[in-house]
């Protein structure tokens, strides 16, 4: 979605919105005592994390939505595993640390990063002539207005490149087979 202000928060729910359709379409599929944790954990990896983080790799993300995010992946998990019996009899609904030991320490924002960072690493290779080459090396000749800055992609990706120690990531990508063959930090964050 394009806007006035260049913010992504309506796309992004709109995405939640396209998450939650689709968990309640197959939902018996998810809740059936039939299938494993794990199966019902790819399931839930292939059919409503692909609709949630569609086109991710261009989205700047400020914290509020990263919170919205990661409550609506709590919440899929909670409807899916269900609550816990307690040892005094009780019913509860499973604790963030729980679900964080279900999904053994993957989260929609680390494969969000990690997608990014894919996409960094392949307009990295394109040639100077592509188009997205030359929108992403634009800089605009006007100045920013005075104030807080608003976070542009580059910058978020720069942070997440930062927060991982990542030298050289421009020389990296160039070299496909290094990049793939790189150890899980230039790669991955999905545990971040």
């Amino acid at each position: 979605m394009v806007n006035t202000d260049s913010s992504i928060a309506e796309e992004i729910e709109e995405r939640i919105a396209a998450g939650n359709r689709a968990f309640h379409v197959h939902k018996k599929l998810y809740t059936s005592k039939l299938i494993s944790p794990n199966i019902t954990l790819q399931l839930c990896n292939t059919l409503i994390r692909p609709t949630v983080t569609y086109a991710s790799e261009t989205w700047v993300l400020k914290e509020n939505m990263t919170n919205k995010l990661m409550i609506f992946k709590r919440k899929v998990m909670w409807k899916i595993y269900g609550p816990t019996r307690s040892e005094d009899g009780y019913w509860r609904i499973k604790i963030n640390q729980e679900i964080n030991d279900i999904l053994k320490g993957q989260n929609i924002i680390g494969f969000i990063k990690k997608q990014r960072l894919n996409w960094l690493g392949h307009v990295e290779r394109m040639g100077e002539d592509n188009n997205v080459q030359k929108i992403t090396r634009w800089k605009p000749i006007s100045k920013r207005p005075i104030g807080r800055h608003k976070t542009r992609w580059e910058d978020d990706v720069s942070e997440d490149i930062r927060s991982m120690n990542v030298r050289n990531w421009k020389k990296v990508p160039q070299d496909w087979d290094s990049w793939k063959s790189e150890p899980e930090p230039y790669r991955d964050c999905s545990a971040s």
